[in-house]
């Protein structure tokens, strides 16, 4: 423990960030790092608990009091040590992860959590400005190939414990970039694209080798990948997006977040895409969802400079503070307000969506809602909802967003051709702690196993998968887990 008292001392404070007004005007990240100083002091707010929750609040299992007692002590090179020994890509979960272990900090009972996303963003940046994070290729080859289809968290972390582990492995992506939604999918301004590119640059020299543009399942079957490696993982992401098929859904002006969010990465890295340029100046943007994909697309809109942004969800507001159906240490589904929102948009709960309107030329104009009521349960969790009556109206749009997630992965293509076995929602059936599905020596990890989660979930699964494949291919494997028992339970 850092110090003693630091948790009565300090209060939580968080670094300063560039105002909306100035920041809109780029797509570059506005978070500042801590001075030493306060780097210092959050770090002592750390308690060394007993019983340290936020090991289970995070699903890699991150050693936090231990890496806040070196930030403190200004152990740089230990902090990257014990932070890395569970987590690939801390660059990415710094900067982008909605932090379930400070949810679950136990100083949080009654006051704000330890800042642990963002001292680990600065353990990490801090590691790489003092040269700690070097290529480590494996001294020993097992002369085992693997193959790693998709490129996002779950394929990237699956990769570097399979090369690790000594394997051959080859990681196959559709796009021109690797990193999956965190290249593509999440806005710069939010995660700036040299920090993926640096880490990929890292994996290659590690002797990863990369396959851009190449969709398994149609520019290489599912037959020559089997008969080219030892083992495959599927790792291509849950992809399919939740449409919202109401009257007019065929209007031009109407698309899915992703297809916005893509575009803008792309021009904005200077990669060309030939689909129809999608830009919100000057518009009235709607945007339906209210999730972390919504509020890119507020935050990308305003940057388009859009006239105006509104962004309504179809459940009720989320309470301020917990409920009786959210008791620590568990994740609450609290409101949220994003820096997207600090900078411009009005926000709407329990609004339904009736109908897309359009004019003679197939062009969006407006989108009809209705105001909902909803009826919950006895611990507060809406059930069902009916409209409110007279509420019905048309606001202007010629912009919608759908961000209302992502139902499963593609299926035509390479799942069809393996014939893997499917659960019941459309994902790859493959038992959790296993990875294995139906199909003999391919396994899957991430969004195409568990459904649409978080990026910390699909680093977790990448790294757990790498694990079983090791053990399928050798018999014995010293990759590490965040079950400690089954480390030893080959």
């Amino acid at each position: 423990m850092g110090k003693v008292t630091g948790f009565k001392e300090y209060a939580r404070e968080l670094p300063s960030k560039r105002s909306p007004e100035e920041r809109i005007n780029d797509y570059k990240e506005f978070v500042s790092l801590y001075p030493d100083n306060k780097l210092n002091e959050q770090s002592a707010r750390c308690m060394n608990c007993g019983v340290p929750f936020c090991h289970n609040g995070c699903p890699l299992g991150n050693i936090i009091p231990e890496f806040n007692d070196a930030v403190y002590k200004e152990n740089w090179e230990e902090a990257y040590r014990i932070l890395s020994s569970t987590n690939n890509f801390p660059e990415f979960t710094g900067r982008i992860c909605p932090a379930p272990c400070e949810s679950a900090c136990v100083l949080g009972i009654n006051k704000p959590a330890v800042a642990i996303e963002e001292i680990e963003k600065h353990i990490i940046e801090i590691a790489f400005s003092k040269g700690f994070v070097t290529s480590k290729a494996p001294l020993i080859r097992s002369g085992k190939t693997v193959a790693v289809v998709g490129s996002g968290p779950a394929g990237l972390a699956a990769a570097v414990q399979l090369n690790k582990a000594g394997h051959l492995v080859t990681v196959f992506e559709r796009d021109e970039k690797a990193g999956g939604l965190v290249r593509f999918g999440i806005p710069d301004f939010k995660l700036e694209k040299w920090v993926v590119e640096r880490r990929v640059q890292l994996m290659e020299e590690d002797g990863i080798i990369f396959k851009y543009g190449i969709e398994v399942g149609k520019d290489l079957s599912a037959d020559e990948l089997l008969k080219s490696f030892d083992a495959v993982v599927l790792a291509g992401g849950s992809t399919i997006p939740r449409n919202l098929p109401a009257p007019g859904r065929e209007l031009k002006g109407v698309y899915y977040a992703m297809e916005f969010l893509k575009q803008q990465n792309k021009r904005v890295s200077g990669i060309p895409f030939t689909e129809e340029e999608i830009l919100a100046t000057d518009k009235d943007v709607i945007v339906i969802g209210g999730g972390d994909t919504g509020s890119d697309c507020v935050g990308t809109s305003n940057r388009h400079k859009a006239r105006s942004i509104t962004q309504f969800e179809l459940m009720p507001m989320p309470p301020k503070d917990r409920t009786e159906g959210m008791p620590w240490p568990t994740y609450p589904m609290l409101l949220k307000t994003t820096s997207s929102h600090e900078e411009g948009c009005e926000r709407a709960w329990a609004v339904n969506t009736k109908e897309f309107v359009g004019d003679a030329d197939g062009n969006l104009t407006g989108v009809k809602v209705v105001d909902v009521e909803w009826e919950t349960d006895v611990f507060g969790r809406p059930v069902k909802f009916k409209e409110v009556e007279g509420s019905e109206r048309i606001l202007p749009a010629q912009r919608v967003f759908l961000a209302m997630g992502f139902l499963h992965p593609q299926k035509q293509g390479l799942l069809e051709q393996l014939g893997v076995e499917l659960d019941e929602r459309g994902n790859v059936k493959a038992k959790e702690g296993l990875y294995k599905t139906s199909v003999d020596k391919v396994f899957a990890a991430g969004d195409m196993r568990r459904g649409q989660s978080l990026v910390v979930w699909a680093i977790s699964e990448g790294r757990e998968a790498a694990r079983r494949v090791d053990l399928f291919l050798t018999g014995t494997t010293a990759l590490e887990s965040k079950d400690a028992e089954s480390m030893y339970a080959f």
